[in-house]
């Protein structure tokens, strides 16, 4: 099953990827931080929109899917991008990590902690992009 990204169906699916992902239970399963996707206006989408997950220890615990980033808690880490890059990144066009290396995707938050993570950041990339077939 697959869902139009971006859209609160995408993070609903990617919610139940997530959690029902052997592979990626196993890999996550030291992983603490919860992460926005904040998505800046490019192509297709016109205004900034954010997407909050709680994930920890191999599971996604909440999902908020909003424009205002007030809605969302400070989070440790937020992935900052142009909407062109994010679907890059699902489309397989983008390799996540050239897309951090090369600041098409901003982090902020702990690189290192990411980065001693990155079987764990990957295969979460993995999920979403089994999630992904869609694009507005």
């Amino acid at each position: 099953m697959t869902a139009v990204f971006p859209s609160a169906d995408w993070l609903n699916l990617l919610v139940d990827k997530l959690n029902n992902d052997a592979h990626y239970n196993n890999i996550a399963r030291n992983w603490e931080g919860d992460l926005v996707f904040d998505i800046q206006p490019s192509g297709a989408l016109a205004q900034p929109l954010w997407m909050y997950l709680d994930l920890w220890h191999g599971k996604c615990r909440k999902v908020e899917y909003a424009s205002d980033p007030a809605a969302h808690p400070k989070p440790t880490f937020i992935l900052r991008s142009t909407y062109n890059n994010f679907t890059s990144i699902l489309q397989g066009k983008l390799d996540p990590m050239t897309a951090m290396m090369t600041s098409k995707l901003k982090v902020e938050g702990s690189l290192g902690y990411m980065m001693r993570n990155v079987p764990t950041v990957l295969d979460f990339v993995r999920c979403c992009r089994e999630c992904t077939t869609e694009i507005l």
